[in-house]
């Protein structure tokens, strides 16, 4: 018996499970993915065997997560709805909600609906969670906070919230590897060999952070200790306003968020 049961070995998934089993432990993880290839990276990377199918995954573990792509959910839940019995699932699934999961695996079922970001790769990640409206334990809990501290951060939310985790977390990891190309490539025009452009760049926005994180101050007063009177930096933002910076970061926000409640009510 395992405390964990992977459905679905992609790239998520994958780096969920990695994490996990520094965490757990071997010992704790079971899985299965109908990709072959996949399960056979995942035994030569983690040394742990796939399952048979899926209900052999429900049947050895109490946590069950559920890593598809949403398309695929449906007949997975359909799949498994039998066997699941007193689970606690831990859904990574875009754009699902609980209500829907529940219409098919039962209005008892125990879900934690999660939106984790790609950093979890490199167990850097922020995930968003929202619990159903069960009872859960305390010890369960501490043991699903702990699952998601494996690999970065988390905070709670209210489901109503989800679709603007997806925004600030979810989706805007792109927007800061846009980000960095852009400034690269800028700076590569000016002579920058390409190799440390992406260098500079990438640990400049990784210090930055760790400003706003560790220090406590606000972003604004922090840009404003760079931007000296007359000096080169306020120029830059001079032109970032100019040519509508903030604007666009508001309105890929909308756009996201617009696309989020789509896929939501779709699924």
């Amino acid at each position: 018996m395992s405390l964990f049961g992977f459905i679905g070995a992609g790239n998520m998934g994958f780096a969920l499970m990695k994490a996990c089993v520094k965490s757990f432990g071997q010992n704790q993880i079971a899985y299965y993915d109908l990709s072959m290839e996949k399960c056979s990276f995942v035994k030569e990377q983690l040394n742990i065997s796939a399952e048979n199918d899926n209900i052999s995954v429900v049947n050895k573990c109490k946590y069950l997560v559920l890593a598809v792509k949403p398309q695929f959910l449906p007949e997975v839940l359909e799949e498994i709805k039998e066997a699941v019995s007193d689970h606690i699932v831990i859904s990574i699934v875009a754009g699902v909600n609980i209500k829907s999961i529940k219409s098919i695996l039962g209005s008892a079922t125990r879900i934690v609906r999660a939106m984790p970001n790609t950093p979890a790769m490199i167990s850097k990640g922020y995930t968003g969670i929202c619990f159903s409206e069960d009872n859960f334990h305390d010890s369960e809990k501490e043991l699903i906070y702990k699952f998601f501290n494996a690999f970065g951060k988390y905070d709670i939310f209210n489901e109503k919230l989800m679709n603007a985790v997806t925004c600030a977390s979810g989706s805007s990891p792109a927007y800061v590897y846009t980000f960095i190309e852009a400034l690269a490539d800028s700076v590569v025009s000016l002579g920058i060999p390409r190799d440390k452009a992406y260098t500079m760049v990438s640990q400049t926005i990784l210090g930055a952070a760790a400003m706003v994180l560790e220090g406590g101050q606000h972003p604004a007063h922090l840009k404003d200790q760079v931007c000296s009177p007359a000096g080169t930096t306020i120029a830059g933002i001079k032109a970032l306003e100019e040519f509508g910076f903030r604007n666009a970061i508001m309105k890929a926000t909308d756009a996201c968020y617009e696309r989020a409640v789509e896929l939501t009510e779709k699924n």
